[in-house]
């Protein structure tokens, strides 16, 4: 076993978890992550120059349509207009 960042207390050591990108984590909805002014500021600028192209804005309105025509497409089901297809169809 291969100790890393480890701490000596009281003669035993105590091992650090160590970030691995190869494997998968978890936590919590309440979790807070801090990140620094720097950090916020390059996810931000990276955020803005992704929405401010035009493969953006036509994906945005892409997804505008898609939820009218979902909302369209549930109230047709409410109303009985549109029935549930079979299963294989």
């Amino acid at each position: 076993m291969k100790v890393v960042n480890a701490e000596i207390e009281q003669g035993e050591a105590i091992v650090s978890p160590v970030y691995n990108p190869e494997k998968k984590y978890v936590w919590n909805t309440d979790d807070t992550f801090v990140i620094s002014g720097g950090e916020f500021g390059v996810i931000l600028n990276t955020l803005r120059a992704i929405l401010n192209t035009p493969e953006a804005a036509k994906i945005l309105l892409a997804n505008q349509a898609n939820t009218v025509v979902e909302t369209a497409l549930a109230r047709a089901v409410e109303s009985g207009t549109v029935s549930e297809a079979p299963e294989g169809s």
